[in-house]
């Protein structure tokens, strides 16, 4: 069995938010998945890889930028679909996700783990205030109240996505800045939903199993050389230098 069905099999089906524009983004992405056995396939139930288009609204309707609001959207749509499909769970992939080559060799351990914990959120890649300590079996928890930074790998088992739709649908009501919770990066609403949630188990991967590539950005506003189609293209060939 290739390492990626065995991914999907322990963690669950993979959905990748991609915007439509963004074909180099979906390149890559394919690219990483190829390297685990997997192929893309249409956004439809039973799928074991599939990538999700993302939502670029017109506004940023109180959240920071219009970026941010377009991801919050799309992670939201991704859960809303896993729900309505009656979902076991689901991993949302955000496209500019990268697999490096030692996490690879270390996912049959990690998956070994997984299978054997209880857990109803996962990170496979994150930043936070203070790294979980490294364990034997390449999984650690991680309490409610530890803000994690980064949705790029994030799963999440049905008991939470239950809560977790219309937890993320009420911070949309809400004014910006709302001591309950209003318009903010969906990595933040994640960890409020956690913090609120401390019956939802977290696991994380020590280390991280995904990274994110250098990649122009979606979310934040573009710097000068990301709008200039010439300087813009000389950058791209620098950032995959980089990371080769």
């Amino acid at each position: 069995m290739a390492i990626g069905e065995r991914l999907v099999r322990e963690i669950g089906p993979i959905r990748v938010i991609n915007l439509p524009r963004r074909t180099d983004r979906r390149a890559e992405v394919q690219a990483e998945l190829a390297g685990l056995g997997l192929a893309l396939g249409p956004a439809t139930a039973n799928v074991p890889a599939a990538i999700f288009p993302a939502v670029r609204p017109d506004d940023a309707a109180g959240f920071p930028t219009i970026g941010t609001r377009g991801c919050f959207l799309s992670h939201l749509g991704v859960l809303r679909q896993a729900l309505a499909e009656d979902a076991e769970s689901v991993l949302i992939l955000e496209d500019d996700v990268t697999f490096p080559r030692d996490a690879v060799a270390r996912l049959p351990a990690v998956l070994d783990a997984l299978a054997a914990a209880d857990w109803t959120i996962f990170y496979g890649g994150y930043r936070m205030p203070a790294a979980p300590d490294a364990a034997a079996t390449g999984i650690a928890a991680i309490p409610p109240a530890t803000a994690v930074v980064t949705a790029h790998c994030i799963a999440f088992r049905r008991p939470a996505i239950k809560l977790l739709v219309p937890y993320l649908e009420a911070m949309l009501a809400r004014p910006p800045g709302s001591p309950e919770g209003g318009p903010m990066h969906v990595d933040g609403a994640y960890s409020w939903f956690r913090a609120a949630h401390p019956q939802f188990r977290t696991i994380a991967t020590v280390p991280e199993i995904a990274h994110q590539r250098a990649s122009r950005t979606d979310i934040h506003d573009l710097k000068l050389y990301d709008r200039l189609p010439i300087v813009r293209d000389v950058v791209q060939g620098l950032r995959r230098l980089r990371r080769g």
